[in-house]
């Protein structure tokens, strides 16, 4: 397993992994964070118990999501067994649990003000972009304490604009409101960089924010679905430590 890691302050860890190593089988090799693509639970909860370790929490209070492309975020108060259901960020401010955010093309955001103790996680795709899920994400931050003055922001990798070519439409729908996000794809054709556009706002917002790792569908050792329509996930996770 290849994890990139660090904090965004005292006593808030983050780490990125990417697919190398792990318990998964092909096609979903090897370190797969994923519950909902078919591998089997076994492999995802040892790739995940091994992950959570990361940040120094148990299996058990690693908290996921299961997104569905839109912009609501869910307040995380207890280890749950089960993923958040609908929603595409999460937030807490309880000392001891872990936030997992999982994807394979979509933008990973993993958020932390470490003065409030609170922190997020953000899956946006071209949807989230088109519908704000960071910004909404920042607000649910805001209503915790957080403020977005001190909040840090880590981004994780993502299809870039060169490789994520899409239709007209959505393209303009997407640029629309996130004008960061137009890019020219290999062969001329309309492009999305929605990381540019993640990054973009939150840097509007005043929220110091850091890249790691690169394109998913250049590299092998990132899942991507739009190279690998069956695959499985790599993801990021941050935590607010126990004191």
């Amino acid at each position: 397993m290849a994890i990139v890691e660090g904090t965004l302050g005292p006593r808030v860890r983050w780490a990125f992994r990417d697919r190398v190593s792990g318990a998964s089988l092909p096609p979903f090799d090897a370190g797969n964070l994923a519950d909902h693509v078919g591998d089997d639970p076994a492999a995802v909860d040892a790739n995940r118990t091994e992950f959570a370790a990361a940040v120094g929490v148990t299996r058990s209070h690693l908290v996921s999501m299961a997104p569905v492309h839109g912009n609501d975020v869910g307040e995380v108060d207890d280890p749950v067994s089960g993923p958040v259901p609908e929603v595409d960020a999460l937030v807490t401010r309880v000392p001891g649990l872990a936030l997992l955010v999982v994807a394979a093309d979509c933008v990973p955001v993993l958020l932390g003000d470490s003065e409030a103790g609170v922190v997020g996680v953000v899956h946006a795709g071209w949807r989230g972009v088109r519908s704000d899920v960071v910004g909404t994400t920042l607000d649910a931050m805001r209503d915790l304490g957080a403020r977005i003055d001190r909040t840090r922001a880590v981004v994780g990798p993502a299809i870039c604009g060169l490789c994520y070519d899409v239709e007209r439409e959505r393209y303009d729908d997407v640029t629309a409101v996130a004008p960061e996000a137009a890019s020219v794809a290999h062969g001329g054709r309309p492009g999305l960089d929605l990381r540019a556009a993640v990054v973009a706002r939150l840097q509007g917002q005043g929220v110091a924010t850091s890249l790691h790792l690169g394109c998913t569908y250049e590299s092998e050792q990132l899942f991507s679905f739009r190279r690998d329509p069956r695959t499985g996930r790599h993801g990021g996770v941050v935590a607010w430590e126990a004191p």
